[in-house]
């Protein structure tokens, strides 16, 4: 019997997984504003031939190739602040938390399935970009690839974890995408969107390194230039992704 029930269980959640990973993809806010913008950026932006020039203190890497990697963690922030908390919070406003506690199921199967929903969109997001950055424009995929997908992860993990406490502090889903909206802007610019991390002035490089975007860029820079990344870049993404996770458990509200 109890064979039998973890079956069901595990059928179960895999159906919700389907569920939830199709309305991800109806919702449309990771799959065009997370996938189809930057995939469009990244298009321009390769056509741009002064962003050929390489970048000072960058290293061979020239200012197109630091807009690689940028713009795969700016699927993982649109994931993080509006995709995954917006749905979430939603679910909690519109009381279908509440209701998933009284069935077999149960909410926490709704989150885990959330996640990999987006987990999932983060992965062919990062192996779109990078295909059609090394057969498009000709960039060298991360001369580290172990130390690439490490990092990767790592920064997925935290920014899923900003995503998750985003949705436990906002009690609907009007303040999820107002307070999504804040950390946004910020997070995208010490990550290198509108100014090369390297051409910032010491604070703000400094302060760079220590947001989760930051150090998401600066693993993947030691990734990109054959090196495997540094300590401070991964502890600082798994500290990110321990101590907010850890507060979104601990606060996070069914209803």
């Amino acid at each position: 019997m109890a064979a039998i029930r973890t079956a069901e269980r595990s059928s179960a959640t895999w159906r919700l997984i389907k569920v939830e990973s199709t309305l991800c993809v109806r919702d449309k806010v990771g799959p065009l504003w997370g996938i189809g913008f930057p995939l469009i950026l990244l298009i321009i932006l390769g056509s741009v031939p002064d962003l050929r020039e390489p970048v000072q203190a960058g290293g061979s890497l020239t200012y197109f190739d630091l807009y690689v990697p940028v713009l795969i963690l700016f699927n993982l922030a649109i994931l993080a602040t509006s995709s995954l908390p917006t749905t979430l919070a939603g679910y909690r406003e519109n009381g279908v938390l509440r209701r998933m506690r009284t069935t077999p199921v149960g909410p926490a199967r709704v989150l885990a399935a959330q996640l990999v929903a987006n987990f999932a969109i983060a992965v062919v997001a990062m192996v779109l970009f990078l295909a059609v950055a090394r057969f498009g424009f000709g960039v060298d995929l991360p001369e580290h690839p172990v130390g690439f997908a490490l990092a990767w992860l790592v920064a997925t993990a935290a920014l899923l974890a900003i995503g998750l406490l985003i949705t436990a502090l906002a009690p609907g889903r009007g303040p999820a995408t107002a307070i999504g909206t804040v950390l946004f802007f910020p997070m995208m610019f010490f990550a290198g969107l509108w100014v090369p991390i390297s051409l910032m002035p010491p604070l703000l490089r400094n302060i760079a390194h220590y947001t989760p975007l930051g150090a998401g860029m600066g693993a993947f820079q030691d990734a990109y230039l054959g090196h495997f990344p540094s300590a401070v870049p991964l502890l600082t993404l798994a500290a990110y992704a321990v101590v907010c996770g850890s507060v979104a458990v601990r606060w996070f509200r069914w209803e």
